[in-house]
């Protein structure tokens, strides 16, 4: 893992109405490094990647992406930023096939649009885009679904597709939220590995609240609680820290190895 910051965010906070959703938040990604951000429900972990993914407005604070000064970026903004995000929810268009959902992550880097490659246009851009949509599938290892429908798929199958669409904007830096949900053990050793192999070409944050994914995935580890950082840094210092214990790990999985 490389000392290149790749990400910082400083004193970032978020209000919805009159509650504070996120207080002073303080968060570094490095080059080639997997973030764990982890919390209770409602710590404020998705929030997080929400202002970074331009979904709220934050009340405060400063974002530098590659070591320069940015504004916090809109929706549309974030494949010139090459960031990537998963959604929970995984979030695929049912009627449309894999290839095609897995198309709509790079829209904004076809000329002609996408409208105009789903009405059947041979464009150079289209070609481009169906090249980088089964790369991207081949690097989840689901290049074996690309004319299924998405609403054929089993629920693991939609796990890997909706990965394959982040990754095909080839992103520097890739937004993970909750990305073992509902996997069984076999599918939670695939993302593992996936997430591992990925380290080589992007800098990953992942929102989990498996523990095991956690521990064996990342490289550090910042831990929320009611909007606030309460600790960050290495498994093993952050799995030892009262404060962590008391918010969110519990005694028994603070001594676990």
């Amino acid at each position: 893992m490389s000392q290149e910051k790749v990400l910082s965010i400083r004193n970032l906070s978020v209000n919805f109405g009159g509650l504070q959703a996120l207080s002073n938040v303080n968060i570094d990604l490095h080059r080639g490094e997997v973030l764990g951000l982890i919390g209770p429900n409602g710590a404020g972990k998705t929030t997080v990647f929400n202002a970074l993914s331009g979904l709220v407005t934050p009340a405060s604070g400063e974002l530098e992406l590659y070591g320069r000064k940015v504004s916090w970026p809109k929706p549309h903004q974030l494949v010139s930023h090459g960031i990537a995000r998963t959604l929970q929810g995984v979030g695929l268009f049912p009627d449309l096939t894999v290839e095609e959902n897995v198309m709509i992550g790079a829209h904004s880097l076809a000329k002609s649009g996408l409208i105009e490659s789903f009405l059947g246009a041979t464009s150079k851009d289209e070609r481009r885009l169906k090249e980088r949509a089964q790369s991207a599938l081949e690097r989840a290892y689901s290049g074996s679904l690309t004319e299924r429908r998405a609403d054929t798929l089993a629920y693991p199958d939609t796990k890997r597709v909706s990965i394959a669409r982040a990754l095909v904007s080839e992103p520097r830096i890739l937004l993970l939220d909750e990305p073992a949900g509902g996997l069984g053990p076999q599918d939670i050793e695939w993302l593992n590995g996936l997430i591992k192999n990925l380290k080589s070409t992007t800098s990953i944050i992942i929102v989990e609240h498996h523990m095991d994914v956690v521990m064996s995935i990342c490289d550090r580890i910042s831990v929320l609680n009611f909007g606030e950082l309460i600790a960050s840094g290495s498994k093993d210092e952050v799995r030892n820290d009262p404060a962590v214990i008391t918010a969110y790990l519990g005694s028994h999985e603070a001594g676990a190895k």
